[in-house]
């Protein structure tokens, strides 16, 4: 990117107003180095002071109109923004604050050739890295995750798809994706790839949009200069958000590969999911009821 990189942040909200204040707070340190052109937070339909907070900070608040989900509410985000005035775009969930200087190396990592998706160290509030980064998911990866658990795993490129080798994350480098949390984008690959995939609601859009990039020749590289905190872990304690994790993974398998291997890794997921609920886990018991039972699916996201 020549010059001065220029930047605008998309961030999604649903009854956020207990964290957005931080967020939109660390923008402008997180920002040093590029020249932030807008902020927007595109809402969900939220229920509290989500909007009147992004109002009173200065954002352009995009109002969805219901809880139409994650990568629903990015898209119009980035409807509302004049790409033509920037070099990228970036996606971030309101419980995220950039630490300072954060969107500089990001951007920095986008201007090399074929790069079009950079992801930040995420770090957890007592300050320890978040195992965002992933692999390709696949059928010997599913099994292996199920049988000896995605901690071991991880380790091993074949064996797992969660990246949970803690030297892995000390250095930048391409990964396959990342959680989804925050990531910035380049114009250029967002005109390419197009819209995130609005069917996912919450879950796996930012694996499909990173894999579809993929295709393209865009790939996602990892800046572990760029330091973002992260709240995160709803999906590991309520089992709805769970269950929906669950099978829009495999949803996502079966879109990309044929009915054999689909099939193979569905049976991988249920076998890792009925592990995890023996154990006593109540969101991996709703995770096999979806996967066991389709008439339970829900339609639209959880209030």
């Amino acid at each position: 990117m020549p010059g001065i990189p220029r930047i605008a942040v998309v961030i999604v909200t649903y009854n956020s107003a207990k964290i957005l204040g931080a967020c939109l707070d660390s923008l402008p340190a997180g920002a040093r180095g590029v020249d932030l052109r807008e902020i927007v937070v595109a809402d969900n339909a939220s229920r509290d002071e989500s909007t009147a907070i992004a109002e009173r900070a200065g954002a352009t608040v995009v109002r969805v109109g219901r809880n139409a989900g994650y990568a629903a509410a990015f898209n119009a985000g980035v409807a509302a923004l004049d790409l033509r005035r920037l070099d990228a775009v970036m996606i971030l969930n309101p419980d995220c604050r950039l630490r300072p200087g954060c969107l500089a190396p990001l951007a920095a990592a986008l201007g090399e050739p074929g790069l079009g998706i950079a992801a930040p160290r995420l770090l957890s509030v007592d300050g320890h890295t978040h195992p965002s980064l992933r692999r390709t998911p696949s059928v010997r990866r599913a099994w292996a995750e199920a049988l000896i658990g995605g901690r071991l795993a991880g380790r091993v490129a074949a064996l797992g798809e969660v990246i949970t080798d803690p030297a892995v994350y000390e250095r930048p480098g391409p990964a396959d994706w990342a959680t989804g949390a925050a990531l910035l984008m380049s114009v250029r690959a967002l005109a390419d790839v197009g819209p995130w995939d609005e069917s996912f609601l919450l879950y796996s859009e930012e694996t499909e949009y990173a894999l579809r990039a993929a295709d393209r020749g865009w790939r996602l590289w990892y800046e572990p200069s760029a330091v973002v905190e992260h709240i995160g872990g709803e999906a590991k304690v309520n089992p709805m958000l769970a269950a929906l994790l669950t099978v829009n993974k495999v949803r996502l398998f079966r879109r990309r590969r044929g009915p054999v291997s689909s099939a193979a890794y569905y049976l991988a997921v249920v076998l890792g999911e009925s592990i995890r609920a023996l154990r006593g886990r109540r969101p991996a018991r709703e995770a096999v009821a979806w996967l066991l039972r389709p008439s339970r699916r829900i339609s639209a996201l959880p209030d």
